[in-house]
Parts: C-alpha cells; sequence; structure tokens
C-alpha cells in the first residue's frame, strides 16, 4: 500500500480524483559511520513500494542530510546509526528542521540495537518520528516496517504553499514550487523538479557532495 497512490476513476458525474505524488525520501547513514548495509536494504524497499529516494551514502552530517531533504521537498529523511552518537545527532536534526520551519519533515531511524530503549522513548518524545528497534524487526518484518512507514507518512500533510516572490536562495520555496507544478499538469506522467527521468528525484542533488544520488525506481 503506497502512502500516496492514484486514485481509483471517480463515479460517473463527480469530480475526478486528484493523483498525488509519490512519498520523497532522503536516505544516509549517520556522521562517522560507514555502516551503509542496512539504509541500503531500506531504500531499496522504499523504491520498491513506489517512493522516490535520493540517497546521500554514509557518513553524512545533519547539515548535509537537512539541506538535501529541503533542496529536494522531501516528505521524510530515512537514516541508520550505529555510532553511538545519536541523542545529540538526532535532537540536532529535528532542531534544525524546525528552525528552518520544516518540522513537517519527518525523521525515521534504523539503529536501534545500539540505541538504548529509554533513549528511543525520549527520542521519539522529541520529535523523531520513528526509531525501529531489533524487536520491530523481529515482530513486523521488513516489509511490516515499510508499511509502517508510509502510514505514518500519509497522515501528514505539509503546510500549504505560500505564494511570494521566488528567491534563488531560499531553495526549499524553489523546491516546493517545482514539485508543485509539476502535480499541478494534469499529465500522466507530470515532471519531477529539475525535469529529471520520470522516475528520478532530487533536482538538485549534485548539491549534496560525495556520495549524493538519485535513486530511480528498478
Amino acid at each position: 500500500m503506497n502512502a500516496r497512490p492514484g486514485t481509483s476513476a471517480a463515479a460517473a458525474g463527480s469530480a475526478p480524483a486528484v493523483a498525488r505524488p509519490p512519498l520523497r525520501f532522503v536516505s544516509a547513514a549517520s556522521l562517522f559511520d560507514g555502516h551503509d548495509a542496512a539504509i541500503n536494504m531500506i531504500r531499496r524497499l522504499l523504491q520498491a513500494r513506489g517512493a522516490e529516494v535520493v540517497h546521500l551514502g554514509h557518513n553524512r552530517s545533519v547539515a548535509d542530510i537537512v539541506r538535501a531533504a529541503i533542496d529536494e521537498d522531501a516528505d521524510a529523511i530515512a537514516v541508520s546509526s550505529y555510532q553511538g552518537g545519536h541523542n545529540e545527532y538526532f535532537t540536532y536534526m529535528v532542531d534544525m528542521l524546525r528552525e528552518r520551519g520544516y518540522a513537517h519533515v519527518r525523521v525515521v531511524v534504523g539503529g536501534g540495537g545500539t540505541i538504548a530503549p529509554h533513549e528511543i522513548e525520549a527520542l521519539e518524545r522529541y520529535g523523531v518520528e520513528k526509531i525501529y528497534t531489533p524487536e520491530d524487526g523481529r515482530r513486523l518484518g521488513l516489509a511490516g516496517m515499510i508499511d509502517d512507514v508510509f502510514a505514518r507518512l500519509g497522515a501528514v500533510r505539509k503546510p500549504p504553499y505560500e505564494f511570494r516572490p521566488l528567491n534563488a536562495r531560499d531553495h526549499g520555496l524553489l523546491a516546493r514550487t517545482i514539485s508543485g507544478l509539476g502535480w499541478r499538469t494534469g499529465g500522466a506522467d507530470p515532471p519531477r523538479a529539475g525535469a529529471l527521468a520520470p522516475a528520478g528525484a532530487g533536482h538538485r542533488h549534485h548539491r549534496h557532495g560525495r556520495g549524493g544520488q538519485v535513486e530511480p525506481d528498478r
């Protein structure tokens, strides 16, 4: 079940259903963390469910990831973290998103094997959407965890688009403008930001430095 599926045909005489864009994620492994096997697997599962994924690779700072999420008009950030600095790292990420006006961008985390239960509770209370633990894996399985991510994000609505003069330095507004224009064309394959190939995402992925890449559907 995709959290942003194309809607079914409207009943005769009713207004046509409006298609919604696929969920868009920025994925990465955290700073000082070279353990990227888990996030590589998760991003593939997200793609398989129809999401667009901009993958930044491993050893990425909070600023790298938040900047990419804003530049890419992302719905969520997916991060694996096994480096032990999770408390400071993720509270800083939540703070930075809030300070920049992007608190609607949700943060989902893998790495529960190194994050203690009381730390998980504190981080989720602080604003991290969900930290997935080994117990979640046993209980839900990989497919179930992806279902849970999509269900959570499907309930989130972005703030209304604010019409104001465009500013080349306001990457977030530019990103939302391009995304909004694309999905208001009404075409079967509306253009993504940056006019990438139909399965692509990430209109400014080249800005994200080493390892930044667009991951198209396979």
